[in-house]
């Protein structure tokens, strides 16, 4: 699957070119041709496949190097051909951006690059049972205790539980401050008193899971944050990775809005290609405008943030809301066109729909980013 670099071509610089090109190219060779995994162990054994592949080939780089526009691209790319392997890129940049924000050596010293080689998975633990878009009333707590701190609580809708090497978890260290007495650590899977609860099971590959802290014993030197800033951390995080959601979105759209066109100039009904039918030529036109803002939101705010914003709030919650909400359309519109055909197991439109859907709710649902957007015009 290509991505069309032309119509962003005035915020990439040439190396993204060539970059554009190559995961194109890796993305057919190596991604494409594997199957969908047929129940939740196998999504969970082919993302630990698939992290390893990722790792060598050397597309986490970009994360480590903070390379926005790159991320965005090598995600468009994922998430055309194979949306478990956008999981598996898009959680470990949750779980290694944290580490890149902060001064904290000795956790990068452990689990950055092997992150980044594809040796260490990651996982990003906020959610809760009763803590999603209002992260301040995080119940899990973490009090200190000599040299560490004791972490106790369950954290739901994770991805990678029970798969990681490592969680970059958010916890309540002054219950009383909210959002200014929040802490983020970085907890190797293997810590005593840390346990992989359950699985939740998609509709879409993908490892999801809930995990439990019951006196989970973490050293003070896998605290990230400054006293009382993980909220910041967290939000800093999602700040710089909500574009990359939407291109996630992008590529997933892209490739409905391909297969689409291909069936329509193909299938013939009452004797002409449904592509000479008004109503679906229509709906390609909306599909394909659609698409093209949509990226062109998604890597604006990525060049923002590449040439020194120190926030892209608003182009972050732009980018994401337009794209993910564009992508449902489109990719719904791909299955109509299809008909009978866009609703079988084994289309690829299908695929796309099932996984589609969790874009417009994981980072910040699309409420929350417009009352971000709406927030930042009053201010």
């Amino acid at each position: 699957m290509i991505v069309d670099t032309g119509a962003i071509r005035a915020f990439l610089d040439d190396r993204h070119i060539a970059l554009a090109e190559r995961i194109a190219e890796y993305s057919t060779r190596v991604l494409a041709p594997l199957p969908e995994p047929a129940d939740d162990a196998a999504a969970r054994q082919q993302a630990r496949e698939l992290l390893g592949k990722l790792g060598a080939a050397g597309w986490f780089a970009p994360i480590r190097d903070q390379d926005w526009r790159a991320c965005c691209l090598i995600r468009e790319a994922l998430g055309a051909t194979s949306p478990l392997a956008d999981a598996v890129f898009a959680l470990q940049a949750l779980g290694v951006v944290p580490m890149l924000l902060t001064e904290n050596e000795s956790v990068r010293k452990r689990w950055l690059e092997p992150a980044i080689q594809g040796r260490a998975m990651a996982s990003f633990a906020m959610t809760e049972p009763d803590a999603g878009s209002d992260v301040a009333s995080l119940g899990t707590t973490a009090v200190r205790n000599g040299d560490a701190y004791v972490l106790t609580g369950t954290k739901t809708f994770i991805s990678n539980a029970g798969l990681a090497d490592f969680y970059t978890v958010f916890a309540t260290t002054d219950p009383a401050k909210r959002d200014k007495g929040i802490g983020c650590f970085v907890v190797p899977a293997d810590t005593p008193g840390l346990r992989f609860v359950r699985a939740l099971v998609l509709s879409s590959p993908h490892p999801l899971g809930e995990i439990a802290f019951h006196a989970a014993r973490v050293p003070r030197d896998c605290r990230l944050d400054g006293d009382g800033e993980g909220f910041k951390l967290g939000l800093a995080t999602l700040d710089r990775l909500r574009a990359t959601v939407g291109a996630a979105a992008c590529g997933m759209a892209s490739r409905a809005l391909a297969d689409a066109l291909a069936h329509a100039k193909t299938r013939r009904q009452f004797g002409k290609p449904l592509s000479d039918f008004q109503l679906i030529q229509q709906k390609l036109a909306r599909m394909a405008t659609d698409l093209s803002a949509a990226r062109l939101l998604v890597y604006r705010a990525a060049w923002e943030k590449d040439r020194g914003a120190p926030r892209v709030t608003l182009e972050a919650a732009m980018a994401k809301s337009f794209a993910t909400e564009a992508a449902q359309r489109i990719v719904d519109d791909a299955v109509q066109i299809l008909g009978g055909r866009g609703v079988l197991a084994d289309n690829a439109v299908d695929r796309l729909y099932r996984s589609v859907r969790a874009l417009r709710i994981y980072e910040g649902t699309t409420e929350i980013q417009q009352l971000i957007i709406a927030g930042q015009l009053v201010k």
